[in-house]
Protein backbone atom coordinates (compact mmCIF):
# COMPACT_ATOMS: atom_id res chain seq x y z
CA UNK A 1 0.00 0.00 0.00
CA UNK A 2 1.18 3.34 -0.90
CA UNK A 3 0.60 6.86 1.07
CA UNK A 4 -0.54 9.98 -0.83
CA UNK A 5 -0.48 13.22 1.47
CA UNK A 6 -1.82 16.08 -1.14
CA UNK A 7 -1.96 20.14 -0.16
CA UNK A 8 -3.35 23.19 -1.38
CA UNK A 9 -6.10 22.77 -3.65
CA UNK A 10 -6.58 18.90 -3.59
CA UNK A 11 -8.53 17.97 -1.34
CA UNK A 12 -9.89 14.76 -3.41
CA UNK A 13 -8.04 12.52 -5.26
CA UNK A 14 -9.45 12.22 -8.58
CA UNK A 15 -8.99 9.21 -10.56
CA UNK A 16 -9.32 6.64 -7.76
CA UNK A 17 -11.69 2.95 -7.39
CA UNK A 18 -13.62 1.46 -4.71
CA UNK A 19 -12.49 4.58 -2.40
CA UNK A 20 -13.51 3.84 1.48
CA UNK A 21 -13.39 6.74 3.60
CA UNK A 22 -12.23 6.11 7.09
CA UNK A 23 -11.15 8.00 10.57
CA UNK A 24 -7.78 6.70 11.98
CA UNK A 25 -7.35 6.64 15.37
CA UNK A 26 -3.46 7.18 16.59
CA UNK A 27 -1.89 8.28 19.54
CA UNK A 28 -1.58 11.87 18.03
CA UNK A 29 -5.39 12.26 17.12
CA UNK A 30 -7.46 11.36 14.79
CA UNK A 31 -7.57 11.45 10.80
CA UNK A 32 -9.60 10.94 7.87
CA UNK A 33 -8.08 8.76 5.12
CA UNK A 34 -9.93 7.35 2.01
CA UNK A 35 -8.22 4.19 1.12
CA UNK A 36 -9.09 2.99 -2.83
CA UNK A 37 -7.03 1.77 -5.63
CA UNK A 38 -5.10 3.94 -8.40
CA UNK A 39 -3.10 2.65 -11.27
CA UNK A 40 -4.36 -0.76 -10.00
CA UNK A 41 -1.96 -0.26 -6.72
CA UNK A 42 -3.50 0.10 -3.06
CA UNK A 43 -3.35 3.80 -2.17
CA UNK A 44 -4.11 5.90 1.37
CA UNK A 45 -5.03 9.65 0.75
CA UNK A 46 -5.07 12.34 3.05
CA UNK A 47 -5.30 15.62 2.48
CA UNK A 48 -3.27 17.62 5.37
CA UNK A 49 -4.83 20.41 4.64
CA UNK A 50 -8.80 19.05 4.99
CA UNK A 51 -11.74 19.51 2.56
CA UNK A 52 -12.54 23.18 1.84
CA UNK A 53 -8.90 23.93 3.14
CA UNK A 54 -9.84 23.98 6.87
CA UNK A 55 -6.58 23.87 7.83
CA UNK A 56 -4.06 26.36 7.72
CA UNK A 57 -0.22 24.77 7.33
CA UNK A 58 -0.20 25.83 11.08
CA UNK A 59 -3.09 23.55 12.21
CA UNK A 60 -1.68 20.64 10.04
CA UNK A 61 -0.89 17.66 12.50
CA UNK A 62 1.52 15.73 11.17
CA UNK A 63 2.46 13.26 13.21
CA UNK A 64 -1.20 11.86 13.43
CA UNK A 65 -0.79 11.96 9.45
CA UNK A 66 2.21 10.37 9.55
CA UNK A 67 0.99 7.38 12.27
CA UNK A 68 -2.49 6.79 10.16
CA UNK A 69 -0.09 6.21 7.23
CA UNK A 70 1.92 3.67 9.18
CA UNK A 71 -1.43 2.35 10.55
CA UNK A 72 -2.46 1.67 7.39
CA UNK A 73 1.01 -0.61 6.40
CA UNK A 74 2.15 2.09 3.71
CA UNK A 75 5.34 0.75 2.06
CA UNK A 76 5.81 4.10 1.16
CA UNK A 77 4.69 7.93 0.79
CA UNK A 78 4.19 10.18 -2.05
CA UNK A 79 3.65 13.86 -0.97
CA UNK A 80 2.85 16.66 -3.44
CA UNK A 81 2.49 20.52 -2.68
CA UNK A 82 2.69 23.52 -4.19
CA UNK A 83 5.38 26.10 -3.68
CA UNK A 84 7.35 28.66 -4.25
CA UNK A 85 10.58 28.85 -6.55
CA UNK A 86 13.51 30.92 -4.53
CA UNK A 87 15.47 29.56 -7.66
CA UNK A 88 14.65 32.54 -10.25
CA UNK A 89 15.60 29.76 -13.52
CA UNK A 90 13.01 27.03 -11.99
CA UNK A 91 10.10 27.76 -14.57
CA UNK A 92 6.81 28.53 -13.16
CA UNK A 93 4.42 25.32 -13.91
CA UNK A 94 7.44 22.82 -13.66
CA UNK A 95 7.32 20.04 -11.06
CA UNK A 96 10.12 19.73 -8.82
CA UNK A 97 10.96 16.19 -7.98
CA UNK A 98 13.29 17.30 -4.49
CA UNK A 99 16.67 15.31 -3.61
CA UNK A 100 17.64 17.47 -0.76
CA UNK A 101 15.54 19.73 2.14
CA UNK A 102 16.28 22.79 4.54
CA UNK A 103 14.46 22.63 7.82
CA UNK A 104 17.01 23.18 10.38
CA UNK A 105 14.38 24.08 13.08
CA UNK A 106 13.02 20.50 13.19
CA UNK A 107 9.90 21.77 14.57
CA UNK A 108 6.13 21.02 14.26
CA UNK A 109 3.46 24.01 14.00
CA UNK A 110 2.90 23.93 17.84
CA UNK A 111 6.36 24.58 18.49
CA UNK A 112 7.71 21.05 20.03
CA UNK A 113 10.30 19.02 18.29
CA UNK A 114 9.15 17.24 15.17
CA UNK A 115 9.76 13.15 16.18
CA UNK A 116 7.58 10.22 16.80
CA UNK A 117 10.17 9.54 19.65
CA UNK A 118 8.10 11.78 22.66
CA UNK A 119 8.36 9.35 25.49
CA UNK A 120 11.71 8.59 27.32
CA UNK A 121 12.35 4.78 26.83
CA UNK A 122 9.86 4.27 23.89
CA UNK A 123 10.73 0.83 22.78
CA UNK A 124 12.30 1.62 18.71
CA UNK A 125 13.69 4.97 19.88
CA UNK A 126 16.39 6.23 18.04
CA UNK A 127 17.90 8.94 15.47
CA UNK A 128 17.05 9.01 12.01
CA UNK A 129 20.42 9.29 10.00
CA UNK A 130 20.33 10.36 6.17
CA UNK A 131 21.72 8.66 3.84
CA UNK A 132 19.44 10.97 1.15
CA UNK A 133 16.08 12.65 2.53
CA UNK A 134 14.16 11.41 -0.60
CA UNK A 135 14.19 7.99 -1.94
CA UNK A 136 16.51 7.64 -4.75
CA UNK A 137 14.19 4.81 -6.83
CA UNK A 138 11.10 6.51 -5.75
CA UNK A 139 12.64 9.65 -7.10
CA UNK A 140 13.61 8.27 -10.22
CA UNK A 141 9.97 6.77 -10.97
CA UNK A 142 8.37 9.83 -10.72
CA UNK A 143 10.81 11.52 -13.05
CA UNK A 144 10.43 8.90 -15.78
CA UNK A 145 6.61 9.46 -15.31
CA UNK A 146 7.11 12.64 -15.32
CA UNK A 147 8.48 12.52 -18.94
CA UNK A 148 6.59 10.31 -20.18
CA UNK A 149 3.28 12.63 -19.45
CA UNK A 150 5.52 15.69 -21.14
CA UNK A 151 5.38 17.45 -18.17
CA UNK A 152 8.22 20.08 -17.20
CA UNK A 153 10.28 18.19 -14.77
CA UNK A 154 13.03 19.18 -12.35
CA UNK A 155 15.35 16.81 -11.44
CA UNK A 156 16.32 17.40 -8.03
CA UNK A 157 15.96 20.88 -6.08
CA UNK A 158 16.23 21.56 -2.23
CA UNK A 159 12.93 21.85 -0.46
CA UNK A 160 12.87 24.57 1.96
CA UNK A 161 10.70 24.41 5.26
CA UNK A 162 9.44 27.90 6.09
CA UNK A 163 6.42 27.65 9.21
CA UNK A 164 3.58 30.16 7.71
CA UNK A 165 0.96 31.03 7.72
CA UNK A 166 2.58 34.58 6.41
CA UNK A 167 4.81 34.33 3.46
CA UNK A 168 8.05 34.86 3.89
CA UNK A 169 10.23 38.77 3.48
CA UNK A 170 12.45 39.77 0.84
CA UNK A 171 15.28 38.98 3.33
CA UNK A 172 14.37 35.68 4.06
CA UNK A 173 13.70 34.39 0.84
CA UNK A 174 17.45 35.81 0.43
CA UNK A 175 19.09 33.95 3.32
CA UNK A 176 17.29 30.73 1.79
CA UNK A 177 18.55 31.00 -1.65
CA UNK A 178 22.10 31.70 0.22
CA UNK A 179 22.00 28.06 1.30
CA UNK A 180 20.67 26.75 -2.26
CA UNK A 181 16.85 26.03 -1.40
CA UNK A 182 15.46 25.84 -4.59
CA UNK A 183 11.55 26.65 -3.31
CA UNK A 184 9.70 26.31 -0.52
CA UNK A 185 6.44 25.40 1.02
CA UNK A 186 4.88 25.51 4.37
CA UNK A 187 4.28 21.73 5.02
CA UNK A 188 6.41 18.90 4.03
CA UNK A 189 9.85 19.43 6.30
CA UNK A 190 7.85 17.45 8.63
CA UNK A 191 6.80 14.59 6.87
CA UNK A 192 9.87 13.87 5.65
CA UNK A 193 11.46 13.76 9.20
CA UNK A 194 8.56 11.46 10.74
CA UNK A 195 8.59 9.03 7.88
CA UNK A 196 12.57 8.81 8.21
CA UNK A 197 11.90 7.88 11.40
CA UNK A 198 9.50 5.22 10.94
CA UNK A 199 11.91 3.89 8.16
CA UNK A 200 9.33 4.34 4.99
CA UNK A 201 10.39 5.33 1.81
CA UNK A 202 9.45 9.12 1.01
CA UNK A 203 9.21 11.27 -2.17
CA UNK A 204 8.61 14.78 -2.11
CA UNK A 205 7.30 16.71 -5.46
CA UNK A 206 6.84 20.51 -5.90
CA UNK A 207 4.51 22.21 -8.33
CA UNK A 208 6.28 25.70 -8.84
CA UNK A 209 3.12 28.20 -8.81
CA UNK A 210 5.04 31.49 -7.99
CA UNK A 211 8.17 32.78 -6.96
CA UNK A 212 9.26 33.57 -3.44
CA UNK A 213 9.16 37.55 -2.35
CA UNK A 214 12.23 39.09 -4.45
CA UNK A 215 13.03 36.71 -6.68
CA UNK A 216 11.04 38.35 -9.33
CA UNK A 217 11.81 42.82 -9.87
CA UNK A 218 7.74 43.15 -10.20
CA UNK A 219 5.68 40.40 -8.53
CA UNK A 220 2.83 38.70 -9.51
CA UNK A 221 -0.45 39.35 -7.91
CA UNK A 222 -2.81 36.40 -5.64
CA UNK A 223 -4.98 35.97 -8.84
CA UNK A 224 -1.77 34.87 -11.45
CA UNK A 225 -0.63 32.35 -7.93
CA UNK A 226 -4.18 30.61 -7.95
CA UNK A 227 -4.59 30.03 -10.86
CA UNK A 228 -1.63 27.70 -11.15
CA UNK A 229 -3.00 25.87 -8.00
CA UNK A 230 -5.79 24.82 -10.24
CA UNK A 231 -3.22 23.81 -13.18
CA UNK A 232 -1.66 21.71 -9.94
CA UNK A 233 -4.69 19.89 -9.18
CA UNK A 234 -4.59 18.23 -12.50
CA UNK A 235 -0.69 17.96 -13.20
CA UNK A 236 0.16 16.34 -9.67
CA UNK A 237 -2.65 13.67 -9.68
CA UNK A 238 -1.42 12.35 -13.52
CA UNK A 239 2.31 12.36 -12.47
CA UNK A 240 1.54 10.15 -9.51
CA UNK A 241 -1.23 7.75 -11.22
CA UNK A 242 1.51 7.18 -13.96
CA UNK A 243 3.96 6.98 -11.30
CA UNK A 244 2.53 4.09 -9.48
CA UNK A 245 1.47 1.65 -12.92
CA UNK A 246 2.84 -1.53 -12.72
CA UNK A 247 3.43 -0.89 -9.22
CA UNK A 248 6.48 0.48 -7.31
CA UNK A 249 8.58 -3.01 -6.95
CA UNK A 250 12.11 -2.02 -5.43
CA UNK A 251 11.14 1.66 -5.98
CA UNK A 252 9.81 1.55 -2.47
CA UNK A 253 12.60 0.64 -0.87
CA UNK A 254 13.84 3.02 2.34
CA UNK A 255 17.01 4.96 1.42
CA UNK A 256 17.95 6.32 5.24
CA UNK A 257 19.29 4.81 8.73
CA UNK A 258 17.91 5.11 12.03
CA UNK A 259 20.41 4.26 14.80
CA UNK A 260 17.94 2.19 17.53
CA UNK A 261 18.75 3.01 21.18
CA UNK A 262 17.50 0.63 23.66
Amino acid sequence: MIGLISGTGSGQWPEIEHARRETRHTRFGAVEVVCSELAGVEVAHLSRHGRGHERLSNHVEHRANIAALIDLGAAAIISTTVCGAVDGNVPLGSVVVFDDFYFPSNRLPDGSLCTLFDTPAEPGRGHYIFAEPFAGPLREKLLAAGRELGAPMVDGGTYGHVDGPRFNSRSEIAALKNVGVTAVSQTAGPEAVLAGEAEIAFALVGYVTDYANGVEAVPRGPEDLMSRVQESTKVLPALIERTLRGGLDRAADFSGSVLRLG
